[in-house]
């Protein structure tokens, strides 16, 4: 009922060739290979994210038009949810690719569009304290002229 002992150096050795066999069945990885020129694209794509998001950025501060109520109001608020969109793109990007000062730049791209947005939806939602109305007021209606009598 005794085994016989195992030649556990043979054993070993199969175990090793088929480790080996699996490595070189494996096709290798692109981040395997340093400075290939898809990693390149990935880098240069995340910057564009980036900076994309700052070029919005700084278009939300010195915004044309008036912002306080109707269409106008509407479109700062679509202009403002596509930046912080960018920005939470360019810091995914960023973060996957290991860039740094990218990643921080989108992440404080993505906190002042959010800072944008809060400061036209709060007051009208009630949250401040200046209460604002999301839509325009309607203009007075024009005076209608006396009827002129007929003289012949």
């Amino acid at each position: 009922m005794t085994e016989p002992p195992r030649d556990w150096d043979r054993e070993l050795a199969k175990v090793d060739r088929v480790i080996a066999q699996q490595q070189s069945a494996a096709p290798p990885s692109v981040a395997d290979r340093p400075g290939h020129p898809v990693q390149r694209r990935f880098v240069a794509l995340t910057w564009f994210w980036s900076g994309l998001a700052v070029l919005l950025a700084i278009a939300l501060l010195v915004w044309p038009y008036d912002k306080n109520c109707g269409i106008r109001l509407i479109f700062f608020l679509g202009a403002a949810g596509l930046t912080l969109l960018v920005g939470v793109l360019g810091a995914l990007a960023a973060w996957s690719h290991r860039r740094g000062l990218a990643h921080l730049i989108s992440l404080l791209v993505v906190a002042w569009a959010a800072v944008m947005i809060l400061r036209e939806i709060l007051p009208r939602a009630g949250y401040a304290r200046e209460a604002r109305e999301w839509t325009c007021p309607a203009p007075p209606p024009a005076p209608t002229p006396a009827p002129q009598p007929s003289g012949q």
